[in-house]
């Protein structure tokens, strides 16, 4: 395993993308150009940094595959001007007839690491009317991906992928130190759930978490909750961007808290195989 760094600084840009992949892409780019600015060494985009469009139509219409998005390769062009890992939360990208929900991780020198495309797609009627059927439009991942870089062993998710800890522990077993998860969460379970899940991530797999987000009212009409947070491997929140408006949040990601959360809490050390049994209802 190549040798990495004992501390960087990380950070989250933090959007409100809309229906303009351009705009979105300038947005972007200004964010991460900021960030460098402030002694970032790994820049964060939340999900869906180049196209937040409910609409199925007007979304494929707009989309492109990696190849030809711009987005990416203004991404690839500021990962090379600030010397910065850049790691995009996802763009959507076409792949065949349906949409790829991606993430794309940069090295500095502007090559592409790692790709992921999404596991868990969100299909779900919520209370307040809101109804979200992904995978009517998007093809789920079937690959989960630690990239090795030299800041960190990144392990790569988006989103709704929160909620499945086996996820995030089998990206801890196979040697992660940072786990991910950029998102566009809605605001009604973004109140609910957002933090508890990103800390309880964090604890469970000693590992620093790491998530920008979308925030605010989208042009499409929904409403994402902002938020973007980091956490370290204790689950204490380095930082929040507290709200849901378009900024940068900035902290210092130290990997030897990895090792001292993992052997106080050697959770992933000792977990051992077992079976479920249903055991019946006894006779009336």
């Amino acid at each position: 395993m190549p040798e990495t760094a004992s501390r960087f600084v990380a950070a989250c840009v933090q959007m409100r993308s809309g229906r303009d992949p351009a705009r979105n892409r300038d947005d972007a780019v200004a964010g991460i150009r900021e960030a460098a600015s402030r002694g970032a060494q790994y820049v964060q985009t939340p999900e869906m940094t180049s196209l937040v469009e409910r609409d199925r139509a007007s979304l494929m219409e707009k989309v492109r595959t990696a190849e030809e998005d711009e987005t990416l390769a203004a991404l690839r062009e500021v990962a090379r001007e600030t010397g910065t890992l850049v790691h995009v939360g996802s763009l959507a990208v076409r792949a065949g007839g349906k949409v790829a929900n991606r993430a794309f991780l940069i090295d500095p020198d502007g090559a592409l690491i790692a790709a992921y495309d999404k596991l868990h797609l969100y299909d779900v009627d919520l209370p307040n009317g809101e109804r979200w059927r992904e995978s009517a439009t998007y093809e789920g991942g079937s690959c989960a991906i630690v990239a090795q870089t030299a800041l960190a062993p990144i392990g790569i998710a988006i989103c709704y992928d929160i909620r499945f800890p086996a996820l995030y522990r089998a990206l801890a077993e196979a040697g992660a130190s940072v786990l991910t998860a950029p998102a566009a969460f809605t605001k009604q379970t973004g109140e609910a759930h957002w933090h508890v899940l990103q800390r309880a991530r964090a604890i469970e797999t000693g590992s620093f978490m790491i998530s920008a987000a979308q925030g605010g009212r989208h042009e499409d009409g929904r409403d994402t909750y902002g938020h973007s947070l980091i956490v370290d491997p204790w689950g204490r929140v380095l930082a929040d961007a507290g709200n849901a408006e378009p900024g940068v949040i900035l902290a210092e990601i130290d990997l030897s808290l990895v090792d001292d959360a993992r052997a106080r809490i050697p959770a992933l050390k000792h977990a051992r195989p077992f079976r479920v049994e249903t055991v019946p209802r006894p006779a009336a």
